[in-house]
């Protein structure tokens, strides 16, 4: 059975691919990723783990050849999101990027003998974000630290006006790669995640803020189902900002020695 490779946006020289159905059977939790080509340059979201590596190398071929891969775009440092890192250094040329506080741990799964993997392969982002060149236009690092990484960024394109969002919006959904389209008939799927990966309260209302001042038309998560228009945007973000989670959640219950 071929990958499936869904164009979430094809115009101009530009195009953004989804894979969203490589994890296949009971291998791992359902996973999408990611691939924006722009001119000559191309970049590739979440790529994930060895599990991964070999059904989205060959996935991709169509659309780019790992011999011209130019990025590989971590938005934190979970083995389901650059576990295989090793192996795109290895058989790629391209360029790491991923937050500054991962930069130092992120090479601890690449073999020590591998040759052409040193500080030269890495673009470590800052904490205030960073533009990704793309030719000529960029993909813009943007803030997401807490959610639920400490160092955790989430992917902009202003071209397709979509944001790659990470674990933010993630849930556990079976069938196919579609928008939500029954917000509320969706948070079931959304909301134990959220309580448990999200840090608080607080950062959801700081990326509430700043989500609300960026030109959106697509949030899509690393798993599960995109929020696809203005309307369906807006009410992901107001249910993230009045999000309970984490440390909010917390009592001295949960802080009993045995």
């Amino acid at each position: 059975m071929q990958p499936m490779a869904i164009e979430l946006y094809a115009k101009d020289g530009h195009t953004v691919v989804v894979f969203p159905d490589l994890v296949r059977g009971e291998d791992g939790v359902q996973a999408n990723q990611f691939l924006v080509c722009h001119g000559d340059r191309t970049a590739l979201i979440d790529p994930g783990g060895a599990l991964l590596y070999t059904p989205l190398s060959m996935a991709i071929s169509p659309y780019a050849k790992l011999k011209d891969l130019t990025y590989i775009l971590a938005s934190h440092q979970d083995p389901d999101i650059i576990g295989a890192v090793d192996r795109w250094l290895m058989y790629t040329p391209a360029t790491v990027c991923c937050s500054r506080l991962w930069g130092r741990f992120v090479p601890h799964s690449v073999p020590h003998y591998q040759k052409n993997t040193g500080a030269d392969r890495f673009l470590l982002i800052p904490d205030r974000g960073a533009d990704i060149p793309m030719g000529d236009t960029v993909i813009q690092a943007v803030p997401a630290h807490f959610l639920h990484s400490v160092g955790n960024f989430q992917f902009y394109d202003p071209v397709s006006k979509i944001l790659f969002s990470g674990d933010l919006g993630a849930s556990m959904v079976d069938g196919p790669f579609v928008a939500v389209e029954d917000f509320d008939a969706h948070i079931p799927a959304m909301l134990g995640f959220h309580q448990r990966y999200m840090v608080s309260n607080r950062v959801c209302r700081l990326w509430a803020r700043m989500a609300r001042s960026m030109d959106i038309d697509m949030i899509v998560p690393q798993h599960g189902r995109p929020f696809e228009g203005a309307a369906m945007v807006k009410r992901f973000i107001d249910w993230v900002e009045q999000l309970e989670c984490g440390v909010d959640r917390l009592t001295q219950e949960d802080y009993v020695a045995a």
